[in-house]
């Protein structure tokens, strides 16, 4: 039972925690809510800040979750600017600030997100050497990335994944000189596999990118302190005026591993283990987005999820679950990009070597089509790019489990929802 006594601390000041904070208000909680972020921004949207925002088109107060005197007005005391340091689980408080202030909580949830995997090779110390995570690393990008086009400039990429190939479309509409560097032979290839990670890269290759794949950057080399060329592992060497270290993201998981909270091992992407209603192993611990590694039945394993969909649903479905709801997060994984003129949204579930099959509705050519990755039949993920309205329908086709014929999985004119009834 919750009552107006009660506390819950949400720790992470992402879009995860903010709209847990919304839906504890939205769904009649009147205790105190407390949001603790170590930003000194106000909790923000990070796509804008590898598209929009990244590129000039949308404004710098866009990427806010709500506006800044929704935090007073819904009674949430809000603490920017401030690490927790410390939980102590016995006495259920959490640690933060410089001057150590302790609250207690009665729920508390754990939204901390993720951080950039950093490169652990010469030269990562100079000037020119960007990683992409925070509204403070866009606002230097976008200035590296005007001036870079302004003079000619060059920028190397290390990773060919969804930010890399992101962060390159707005380097070359800013006119910068771009080169990819990545071990794949493909561009997300972890994510889409060789057979459509090509598809990305002739995108690129045809706006003037360069790849170099089967490689990894060795040595930033610098004079002054500043970036003058990128080598790499097979002896070669790429002119720079400025690098960006797109790797991957790592889940932030010091202090849950601090309060001794069962982690999850590396094959299910690490993060702190939730079960289906985003509990941790302790039960008045919650986590959600990022760094949250939860039970996904339907593909019978276990995910841990670093796009937006998953910190808009899954923030709100831990709030609900601190209060007692009944609910099972069972959602659907799903993200999207831009890219020049390209549009994608991608539904479920597919690594290499988990599925058997690739079937394509559409023209791949003209980059207008649905992918669709199988299993024995069924489909465990659905990728449509520059085609719309069709996600829902994608999704009920993951969801029934049903083997669907692949010749008219492939016919644009059989419905797709009548394929998974």
């Amino acid at each position: 039972m919750v009552d107006a006594d009660q506390t819950f601390v949400i720790v992470g000041g992402g879009l995860a925690g903010a709209k847990a904070a919304e839906t504890l208000r939205a769904e009649g909680f009147t205790g105190r809510v407390i949001l603790i972020g170590d930003e000194r921004d106000h909790p923000y949207e990070r796509p804008p800040l590898s598209k929009g925002y990244l590129l000039g088109k949308e404004e710098r107060d866009s990427v806010f979750v709500h506006e800044p005197a929704w935090y007073a007005q819904n009674d949430i005391e809000l603490h920017l600017g401030q690490t927790v340091d410390s939980i102590d689980r016995a006495a259920k408080t959490v640690h933060f600030g410089d001057d150590g202030t302790q609250v207690h909580y009665d729920k508390l949830l754990l939204a901390t997100g993720a951080e950039p995997r950093r490169l652990d090779i010469p030269g990562t110390d100079l000037a020119g050497v960007h990683h992409l995570r925070r509204l403070a690393h866009a606002e230097r990008l976008k200035g590296v990335l005007t001036s870079l086009g302004r003079e000619n400039g060059h920028i190397v990429i290390a990773g060919a994944g969804w930010i890399g190939l992101e962060v390159a479309a707005a380097a070359r509409e800013y006119g910068a000189e771009v080169t990819v560097v990545e071990p794949a032979p493909t561009p997300l290839y972890g994510a889409l596999g060789p057979e459509l990670g090509n598809v990305f890269g002739e995108l690129h290759r045809e706006h003037g990118v360069r790849f170099h794949f089967g490689a990894r950057l060795t040595e930033i080399v610098g004079q002054a302190g500043m970036v003058l060329a990128a080598r790499t592992d097979d002896g070669e060497e790429h002119p720079a005026h400025d690098v960006l270290a797109a790797i991957g993201a790592a889940p932030r998981i010091g202090l849950a591993e601090a309060a001794g909270l069962e982690l999850a091992d590396r094959a299910h992407g690490g993060g702190v283990v939730v079960d289906e209603r985003l509990r941790t192993s302790d039960p008045d611990i919650f986590a959600a987005g990022d760094v949250a590694s939860f039970p996904l039945a339907l593909f019978g394993t276990r995910l841990r999820v670093e796009h937006w969909a998953n910190a808009l649903n899954g923030g709100p479905a831990a709030a609900r679950a601190m209060l007692g709801r009944d609910v099972i997060y069972d959602r659907v994984p799903y993200f999207f990009t831009d890219q020049y003129d390209l549009g994608m949204e991608y539904s479920g579930w597919a690594p290499p070597g988990s599925y058997d099959e690739v079937v394509i509705r559409g023209d791949a050519g003209k980059r207008e089509f649905i992918a669709f990755w199988l299993k024995e039949g069924r489909v465990l993920a659905g990728m449509n790019v520059n085609v719309w309205d069709v996600t829902d329908p994608i999704q009920q086709l993951i969801r029934s489990r049903t083997r669907v014929n692949t010749e008219n999985l492939a016919d644009p004119h059989v419905p797709l929802d009548s394929l998974g009834a």
